[in-house]
């Protein structure tokens, strides 16, 4: 039973039921690792820091430095200072910008009447918004999605492989271009502050803490990857949810003061990150097992979005599903810090998708191929085709 092949990862949810009735907690021999998918006990995994921990990072790789990687107290104050920085007010600020951004992406294709929904527009437009959050050029934006992808490759590959060799290899020598380049942009931050999350890294500071350069760095690594794979698998799973299920999509042009809650049931029905990551403190008995200390453990999100305990008819696509006490974002100390902003960018970018992209139908019958990160849910292209549309931004030519 190979749980990451591309068929499997392209629909994994048949497979999580069986799993989730038969066997909630899974020992996965080829990686040994464990897996739970039901929802209480992928719950406790996120929040129970007393038997899950989230330093899964080697000590020294510089990924330890990121604040998903770790726990308490250090998480509590690193978490503190970067709430100083990435403030509700920042984030609402971005939104004339994201609009702005999303019309411009979607007017370079709109007159075609198809184009790759990721390429052209799910993936650059959350990377825009990180390049003006951060005060950088947009023009660095295939940067940012080039060191991305490295990033990316560390959790595509099994540990001693020659290929995950190769990964680590790379990875440094991203996190050295990273470093030069950041180091620049906080050079010219504190000669001429600005009003940008970079500035506010800077000047933030709890009890009389501040971030160093590795923290930045951390944080910046973090937000290029988690900030723009989640937006973009968001997205692109948000059409995919309304092409196979129609109804739904009429239902929303018809009724827009639903699209808050279609978003959340999108991140519910397909969450965009399927996987978080802990290792057990010590033993942990679970469902009538016991999970060893010091093992890798796989907390299947995406599983427990689906689990029928907690939510009535869970293979059903309801865009005005309420309660939905989805845990896509995660549980507890470590819910996603970016989460406003995800949401944003989806009420934004979804509003304008469905608005003028009309007569929508995939343009390949080809499965769609999985994104490289094992624990995502999303496609790497998306070809659509749709009634051209008109153009809304002036023209700059």
């Amino acid at each position: 039973m190979n749980l990451f092949s591309d068929e499997m990862r392209r629909n994994p949810y048949p497979l999580y039921d069986q799993l989730r009735s038969g066997s909630p907690v899974l020992h996965y021999p080829p990686s040994d690792a464990w897996m739970i998918f039901d929802y209480d006990g992928v719950k406790r995994a996120l929040h129970d820091h007393d038997a899950f921990s989230s330093v899964v990072s080697p000590p020294g790789n510089r990924t330890s430095e990121w604040l998903v990687f770790s726990d308490p107290p250090r998480h509590t104050t690193l978490r503190a200072i970067l709430q100083r920085a990435f403030t509700p007010r920042a984030v609402a600020g971005l939104e004339p910008r994201i609009r702005q951004l999303s019309r411009e992406l979607l007017d370079r294709s709109i007159e075609r009447g198809e184009m790759d929904l990721v390429e052209d527009y799910a993936l650059p437009l959350p990377l825009l918004v990180i390049a003006e959050m951060l005060g950088a050029p947009t023009e660095d934006q295939p940067r940012f999605k080039r060191w991305s992808d490295v990033i990316l490759d560390l959790s595509t590959t099994v540990s001693g492989s020659e290929e995950a060799a190769r990964a680590i290899a790379e990875f440094a020598a991203v996190t050295a271009e990273m470093q030069a380049y950041l180091r620049g942009l906080l050079a010219q931050r504190r000669a001429a502050p600005q009003d940008d999350l970079l500035t506010r890294l800077v000047d933030a500071e709890v009890d009389g803490e501040r971030l160093n350069e590795d923290e930045i760095l951390g944080f910046f690594q973090l937000l290029l990857v988690a900030g723009h794979e989640t937006t973009t698998n968001l997205l692109s799973n948000a059409i995919l949810c309304f092409l196979e299920h129609r109804t739904e999509l009429a239902r929303l042009r018809a009724e827009p003061d639903l699209l808050p809650s279609a978003i959340e049931e999108v991140l519910r029905y397909r969450s965009p990150v399927q996987a978080m990551f802990r290792v057990t403190k010590r033993d942990v008995p679970m469902h009538g097992q016991v999970i060893p200390a010091g093992k890798p453990v796989l907390a299947m999100i995406g599983s427990a979005n689906r689990d029928p305990a907690h939510f009535r008819d869970p293979g059903r696509f309801d865009i005005a599903r309420d309660p939905s006490p989805h845990i896509a974002f995660g549980h507890g100390i470590h819910f996603c810090l970016g989460a406003p902003l995800s949401r944003l960018e989806a009420r934004i970018a979804l509003s304008d998708l469905v608005a003028r992209l009309t007569d929508l139908e995939l343009a390949s019958d080809a499965p769609w191929e999985p994104r490289r990160a094992i624990h995502v849910l999303g496609p790497t292209r998306l070809p659509i085709r749709f009634a051209p549309g008109r153009r809304l931004a002036p023209s700059k030519e």
